[in-house]
């Protein structure tokens, strides 16, 4: 969260801490006998309704605002304590702040109700009745809505952000109460039924890594390459301004049939990974350029034999001198590894 937003945070919650304070103090100039909101006080029968409805919103107000701080906290709560908590227990902690978010709406919806007089056993039985007699008839929709509820409530994703259902990957442009609407980057809309989303992999909570993979030829030293990294991967970040954390060099990932393959790591926001790769792959094409390093293409070797070759000499054990460029190869590779470890493909 920027400094703009969190001083925007703090206002709102200390706005609606003062809010609660005066209804606190001034509760019987608003709900005692001589409440300044008393009906007899008004003229005229319009007024008289609005005066006499606004203790009811007051209380309304006051109960969202109660159950917006005990939601608060227990966010902060349950940050706190994830950290130093079993799996198993983080799950049963969310579950807790989940079932705590449902009973506060619940008790908010009914304080409400009672606040502006509503009958609460003859609501219940009405609700319960109607229910049944929609579920009957509807009950795809009921699902709909229902679980349209759920992931608005539930804020397991939002508009705006980049998530994959279903395969199908893109930015959701729209969460309604029966569908669910996500657009790809080709402009592509998917419209999803609320109740039919069984799975998500929302791409934007959390930073992405982008994993791209460079070539050398065989021909080419490979400490002396990883040198020339050490020397300019600070520079290639300051080329790119999307890339939050990073570039690294995580070693070679792989032999190919014609090159050396090399991986390199990035962390970027969601909707810059892409260009990101892109970016990475220019600067890096660049630099092999000015370096002579050569990036192979695929290429095909025929061997020709007239003579039956020789029988091979017995295996001697070859000892391979330390240099000084090898050395530091390895130390950069080393440190490269150590801040890059969060990012091991293999732990994904």
């Amino acid at each position: 969260m920027n400094k703009k937003s969190l001083i925007l945070k703090i206002s709102v919650e200390v706005v609606l801490a003062a809010a609660l304070l005066l209804t606190i103090i001034f509760y019987d100039g608003i709900y005692g006998a001589d409440s300044v909101f008393a009906p007899s006080l008004a003229r005229g029968v319009v007024l008289n309704t609005v005066v006499r409805l606004v203790p009811a919103l007051i209380t309304t107000a006051c109960a969202v605002i109660v159950s917006f701080f005990v939601v608060q906290f227990s966010a902060f709560l349950t940050k706190v304590l994830l950290a130093h908590v079993s799996n198993k227990a983080k799950t049963v902690l969310t579950l807790v702040r989940s079932l705590v978010k449902w009973l506060l709406a619940i008790a908010v919806i009914i304080i409400s109700l009672q606040a502006f007089g509503v009958d609460m056993p003859t609501l219940l039985a009405g609700l319960g009745i109607l229910a049944l007699t929609i579920g009957l008839g509807a009950q795809q929709i009921v699902s709909d809505v229902i679980a349209g509820f759920f992931i608005v409530f539930e804020s397991e994703f939002r508009v705006g952000d980049i998530v994959t259902i279903e395969g199908w990957r893109g930015t959701v442009s729209d969460i309604g109460v029966r569908v669910t609407k996500i657009t790809d980057a080709s402009g592509n809309v998917k419209i999803i039924n609320n109740s039919d989303i069984k799975s998500v992999v929302n791409l934007t909570a959390e930073l992405s890594v982008a994993f791209l993979t460079v070539s050398i030829d065989y021909e080419e030293d490979l400490q002396k390459v990883e040198l020339v990294l050490r020397d300019n991967l600070a520079k290639i970040k300051e080329h790119i301004p999307a890339i939050l954390d990073g570039p690294y060099y995580k070693g070679v990932t792989a032999l190919g049939s014609s090159s050396v393959d090399l991986l390199f790591v990035a962390t970027c926001k969601e909707t810059d990974i892409f260009q990101v790769k892109r970016d990475i792959n220019r600067e890096i094409f660049l630099l092999f350029n000015a370096h002579h390093i050569t990036i192979p293409f695929n290429q095909i070797t025929v061997s020709e034999r007239s003579v039956k070759p020789a029988t091979p000499a017995p295996y001697k054990k070859v000892t391979v001198p330390e240099t000084k460029t090898g050395k530091e190869a390895k130390e950069f590779l080393d440190e490269q590894s150590e801040l890059s470890k969060e990012y091991d493909q293999e732990n994904k």
